[in-house]
């Protein structure tokens, strides 16, 4: 019996309207274009700031376009998952939500938490669906709205995150060699203190306490957070491409999380690879959490070519980090 593959087929995205730019943050926070780019290298990032409008919705215009490009039938999606931190609720699931709005008939679907390495964990679980054979092609989206969760009274974090959905068509082949072909992935632990909200959990219920205190916003302890990043993605990247016998010379591309650009600089530099063979997009986005590596490859999907070589690699709260090895299915002009 042939080996089954999972190849990525199609890519979808969707970022809101609204920019908010540094110069506007200033306005807003003891901060300047200077300081956050010489920091972070963000210029701007997309707010969702339409009322009443979640999660759920970024990732069905994702999801929407995904299904417009390749044509695939909807009633052929076998399952629909929602990589986020930032779920519409508590309950039912953004997953099912989505499902119910693109009316896809034939699909379970859940959500999966994994912050900012979320997509990452997301790709191998699905990946490993299809490589079972019980499932021939998977929708898996990376959404998050983090303008929901950041406190623009906090100049140390308010100026990093922004909201957007980047979604992936996972479908099954048998030819060797080819699409989602190796991951190293690992949580250890230790993150808790470092990068958390405080309440809204059952640890912490929400109360009149919690509101007063501002406790339901995102807490980051920026220089551990970022010297763990830098160490755990260069690694990761590293060892994936030792064993899979890549270098400088045959990587096409690297696909970091975009949450810091002297983080993508050092990955770069350790693997001895120049920037150009990195797709960033955090300048015009910021950290869109799940978000950004779907929304790095939907910004870049015209430089694609069939065979080209990818290391993806992310990091995020608990910390969870890690890096996969593609080869890419199809040219990006399709």
């Amino acid at each position: 019996m042939e080996r089954i593959n999972a190849i990525i087929t199609g890519i979808g995205g969707y970022v809101p309207d609204y920019v908010l730019t540094n110069e506007e943050l200033s306005r807003m926070v003891d901060t300047n274009d200077e300081w956050i780019m010489s920091r972070v290298g963000i210029k701007e990032r997309r707010i969702l700031t339409e009322e009443g409008l979640g999660t759920s919705y970024m990732a069905r215009k994702a999801a929407k376009q995904l299904i417009q490009k390749t044509g695939v039938d909807p009633n052929t999606i076998d399952a629909l998952i929602v990589s986020t931190s930032s779920a519409d609720y508590q309950f039912p699931s953004t997953a099912s939500i989505v499902v119910g709005k693109l009316g896809l008939k034939n699909a379970f679907a859940f959500d999966f938490w994994g912050a900012c390495c979320g997509f990452l964990y997301t790709l191998d679980v699905a990946a490993s669906m299809v490589q079972s054979g019980r499932y021939k092609k998977i929708i898996v989206i990376g959404a998050d709205k983090m303008s929901s969760m950041v406190d623009y009274k906090d100049r140390s974090t308010c100026p990093l995150f922004g909201d957007g959905a980047g979604a992936v068509l996972l479908e099954a082949t048998t030819e060797q060699n080819i699409g989602v072909l190796d991951s190293y992935l690992r949580t250890d632990g230790k993150g808790l203190p470092f990068l958390h909200m405080k309440a809204g959990g059952s640890v912490c219920p929400p109360s009149h306490f919690t509101v007063d205190h501002r406790l339901h916003y995102l807490y980051q302890e920026g220089r551990t957070v970022f010297r763990y990043a830098v160490t755990n993605m260069s690694d990761d990247c590293v060892l994936i491409a030792e064993r899979n016998g890549l270098n400088k010379d045959n990587i096409q591309w690297v696909v970091p999380h975009q949450a810091n650009m002297r983080i993508i600089e050092a990955i770069a530099k350790r693997l001895e690879l120049p920037l150009e063979k990195v797709m960033v997009n955090i300048e015009h986005y910021g950290n869109t959490s799940a978000a950004s590596i779907p929304l790095a490859l939907w910004d870049n999907e015209a430089k694609l070519k069939r065979g080209d070589n990818l290391l993806f690699t992310a990091f995020g709260a608990g910390f969870v980090h890690g890096a996969s090895y593609i080869k890419w299915a199809y040219d990006g002009a399709k």
